[in-house]
């Protein structure tokens, strides 16, 4: 029997207009290497993910549609010319491996600070502050309460996003995809603990909802719906409150979605323990695959051994892995061969430069 046979991970899965290699996918890891003013990708980014075009896809760092979208440092917009020229290197390099890649949209609303936009206020669904740390130019600093948008202001954010993904594909990108998980703007819109508007974004579950569905109607409009994911995290409190009732709501998103030729649906298993909070769902994959009819994509916590299960139970079609990819840019070779893997430095995650991006070894 063949290895791939034994291994569901390394079988080939049709996604739209795509045939994947395999179904290992690199999941979005914010790395903080767009080291310059116009935060435009640099040449060490096109070798980074180059290294990792083994990959079925992989799925870019979160890229911001705006200035506006802008809560850390060092990361790479899609907005300007220039992020679009930088770009380019890096998908030129990934399909030159024989590679596909995404590019993550990004937001973060709230989860900013006036330090990196010029004193300005962060901008949120509702004035409310997340209460948690930014690390700005300025150093590591508290959260402010962030200025409400304005219903122009919504609507004009979700054509921030229809541009950045008609730049995506401009850039070179096979298809992008809409983040809307981790407390960034569009799960701040999903959630009535940070979402208290009175207009139609606010509210019911519809109404929450709206923001996120008017991103994704537009994204596909402008560039396909079969080139178009979209990450959520239900069980998600990091940034962000719970929401009064996960299953309610996700549901309600995920049943909408379920059918409508998404590329896929990215589901974020927990990263913490939340067992104690009232209708949050523990098992994510398990409770919303039933009510998802598409490519379904899970990540969180994933080994080789666990993500062949998931993908051979059909609780899932897809398994992103993160770190294992940031310190094996070989992870598909050394599945394969079940072969050990590169321990992690997690002091090089954000710190910029080579060190601990594109020098981890190649199995010999």
């Amino acid at each position: 029997m063949a290895d791939s046979e034994r291994q569901p991970l390394l079988t080939p899965l049709v996604m739209g207009p795509f045939t994947l290699r395999n179904r290992i996918v690199m999941a979005p890891m914010t790395r903080n290497r767009a080291e310059n003013e116009g935060r435009i990708p640099i040449d060490i980014m096109a070798t980074y993910y180059a290294q990792r075009a083994s990959a079925g896809l992989i799925i870019s760092e979160g890229s911001q549609v705006s200035p506006q979208g802008v809560g850390y440092l060092n990361t790479p917009g899609i907005h300007s010319k220039e992020q679009v020229e930088g770009w380019k290197k890096v998908t030129r390099a990934v399909h030159e491996k024989g590679g596909l890649i995404f590019l993550q949209l990004w937001h973060v609303g709230r989860v900013s600070h006036p330090d990196f936009h010029n004193g300005a206020l962060p901008v949120a669904p509702s004035p409310i502050n997340p209460e948690t740390e930014a690390y700005t130019p300025l150093g590591l600093k508290k959260t402010v309460v962030p200025r409400e948008l304005s219903t122009a202001e919504v609507r004009a954010v979700v054509q921030d996003f229809v541009r950045g993904a008609r730049n995506a594909v401009e850039a070179g990108f096979d298809g992008v995809e809409v983040h809307g998980a981790n407390g960034y703007l569009i799960e701040q819109f999903l959630r009535d603990s940070a979402n208290h508007r009175k207009d139609e974004y606010g509210g019911s579950i519809e109404n929450r909802s709206r923001f996120l569905m008017e991103i994704v109607d537009g994204v596909s409009q402008a560039i396909g719906r079969e080139r178009v994911g979209l990450r959520l995290s239900p069980a998600n409190t990091w940034n962000i409150p719970a929401d009064s009732d996960t299953k309610a709501l996700y549901g309600s998103v995920i049943d909408r979605l379920s059918g409508s030729g998404l590329a896929y649906l990215h589901l974020r298993e927990k990263a913490s323990d939340v067992s104690g909070i009232p209708n949050m769902v523990a098992n994510v994959t398990e409770f919303f695959r039933p009510r998802f009819k598409g490519v379904l994509m899970t990540n969180t916590g994933f080994d080789r051994e666990s993500g062949n299960r998931v993908i051979a139970s059909g609780l899932a079609d897809l398994v992103a892995f993160g770190v294992p990819f940031l310190a094996n840019p070989d992870l598909v070779e050394r599945f394969e061969k079940k072969l050990p893997l590169n321990p992690p430095d997690q002091s090089t995650f954000y710190m910029g430069g080579a060190k601990g991006y594109i020098d981890y070894p190649f199995h010999a």
